[in-house]
Order: C-alpha cells, then sequence, then structure tokens
C-alpha cells in the first residue's frame, strides 16, 4: 500500500490558488472542504493523495466492494453514450481506446457488429483486466500514468479516446487527457462522459451527490463550462454536446487540434456556484432531511 498523505492543490484548470471553499457542502462531505476557483469557477477538492493511491483505493476499497458496471443503470448510460459517440463520429472501423475500462462492458458494446469498433483499454484493476482479457479485450493493466510511462503508449494511436465517468475520479484530470492527447491519431477525438449536475436543474438531493467517504477518489466536479475548459485546456476544440440539461449525463467530444492553439472557453462566476450549492443544500433540507 502507497502513503495516504495529501497534497494542496491549484485549480486543475487556470492553476489559480484562489478558491472559496463551499461551506455548505461540509454538511455532507464529514468535513472534507469542497472549493470553486475563483478565476474560472472549477469545483475541485484541493487536497488530495498521490495518482497511485488514489487508483490504488479505487482498485482494492471501492470497485469490487461498493462499486459494478453491471447494474442497469450504469448499463443505461454506456448505452447512451455509445449511441451519442456513434451518432455524433461513428465507430463504424475505428481503433478506440478507453481509459479506465472496469469490467469491459462498454467495450464489449462498442466491438459488437452494431458499432463495429476496435477496442482497447487502459484499467489499473488487474482483477477487472483479467474480466476483459477473457472476453477478447486488449488491456494495459496500470494507472494511466503509468500508462505514458510505457512504451506502448508511444508506439499506438487511435481514432477515439473514450473517458466514462472516470476524469472526475483521476488525481489530476489534466494528467489523464494529455495521455488522451498523446495517444490520438492528428485527426482523432476525445469523448468525455459525466454527470450533470452543476448549473442546471436539480436532479437529486445533495446528499446523494456529496457523501463522506474520501472526497479525493471524485476531486473535481464539471460544468458545461469547466468541461469545456478541460477539452480546451488540453488540445481539444469542442465540436459535439449531448442535451444535458435535462439529462443525467453529460457527454462532450472534442478534436485534437494543435496544442499551441490558444482556444478561449466560457468560465463560470464562482459566485453563482456558491449560491448553486446553497440553494442545492436548503432544496436538500427543506424535502430530503
Amino acid at each position: 500500500m502507497t502513503s495516504d498523505e495529501y497534497f494542496s492543490h491549484n485549480c486543475d484548470l487556470c492553476g489559480s490558488d484562489d478558491a472559496a471553499e463551499i461551506e455548505c457542502s461540509n454538511f455532507y462531505t464529514n468535513n472534507q472542504p469542497l472549493h470553486v476557483c475563483k478565476s474560472c469557477g472549477l469545483v475541485y477538492i484541493k487536497a488530495r493523495r498521490s495518482a497511485n493511491r488514489i487508483a490504488e483505493v479505487w482498485s482494492e476499497e471501492l470497485y469490487g466492494p461498493t462499486y459494478t458496471a453491471r447494474i442497469p443503470a450504469v448499463k443505461a448510460r454506456q448505452t447512451y453514450v455509445a449511441g451519442f459517440v456513434d451518432d455524433s463520429i461513428g465507430f463504424k472501423g475505428k481503433s478506440v481506446c478507453d481509459i479506465g475500462g472496469g469490467e469491459g462492458q462498454f467495450l464489449k458494446m462498442i466491438m459488437d457488429p452494431e458499432y463495429g469498433a476496435n477496442v482497447y483499454t487502459v484499467e489499473p484493476s488487474k482483477e477487472n483486466c483479467d474480466i476483459m482479457s477473457a472476453d477478447g479485450i486488449e488491456t494495459f493493466c496500470g494507472s494511466v500514468e503509468d500508462f505514458i510511462e510505457s512504451e506502448e503508449s508511444k508506439t499506438r494511436k487511435f481514432d477515439i479516446v473514450t473517458v466514462m465517468w472516470t476524469v472526475e475520479a483521476s488525481q489530476s484530470c489534466r494528467t489523464m487527457i494529455d495521455a488522451a492527447y498523446d495517444i490520438l491519431k492528428d485527426d482523432g477525438h476525445l469523448a468525455i462522459s459525466t454527470g450533470s449536475r452543476l448549473l442546471v436543474p436539480f436532479k437529486k438531493p445533495l446528499n446523494y451527490y456529496l457523501g463522506p467517504r474520501a472526497a479525493d477518489t471524485h476531486p473535481i466536479r464539471f460544468s458545461e463550462n469547466s468541461l469545456t475548459g478541460l477539452f480546451a485546456e488540453s488540445g481539444f476544440e469542442r465540436t459535439h454536446i449531448n442535451r444535458f440539461i435535462d439529462t443525467d449525463y453529460m457527454v462532450a467530444i472534442g478534436k485534437k487540434t494543435d496544442k499551441s492553439k490558444k482556444i478561449d472557453w466560457p468560465k463560470d462566476n464562482w459566485e453563482d456556484v456558491v449560491d448553486f450549492f446553497n440553494r442545492w443544500h436548503k432544496e436538500t433540507q427543506d424535502h430530503y432531511p
């Protein structure tokens, strides 16, 4: 087991160290502070352990004991993502790398003739890699940071990289998306899927969104603007986004560009974000105490 030492992080998108604490979140997180960047509006956890430790916690403490993709709700969202990405840019005959492949349910879906993708995955859990290997899915068993350092990452290039409900659970969203950039072909696309929860109509009580588990296992919380910012700051121009405002899922697709090209993106006002959480907290306590 690696260390549980925590380190303080600045904003993942703009690098600012000026952030406001979203105080009402402490009611749900066992006093693990959630912050919002005053410069760009990103919602994030400052105190985080190492990337390897967080991957270890997911593999050994969360995924097997408390989480599985083999339930209808997860299968439904994976089906939604498969359909949206296929309708937007097409899977047929394309090479696809899924970062954080889990148990391989999504990859099995898109390798079937209906979609016709050639699939590969980077996944830290050995148990999950064994499951996928048995299903004929080629895997790299390790964290995305391990993959970046491997020879395999230098020789493989993909048409599409998918990151589904994983970028918000990584120690560094920028490291993960930089890895996606490096393994994509020059005209390749990145598809990110996450929950649609911020600056939209409330879709669940706040205690179903925030909880007392280790907060750094989900250190980033995205709005449309901050997700667009992640694309822009990582060398991608956003090309597609779903109707997230009344859908549980937010699915965005970006095309790889010249990384030296500056891409402007809209910021969230941090005070609006704090107000949103305060209203969400009040709504939860008024109706779901």
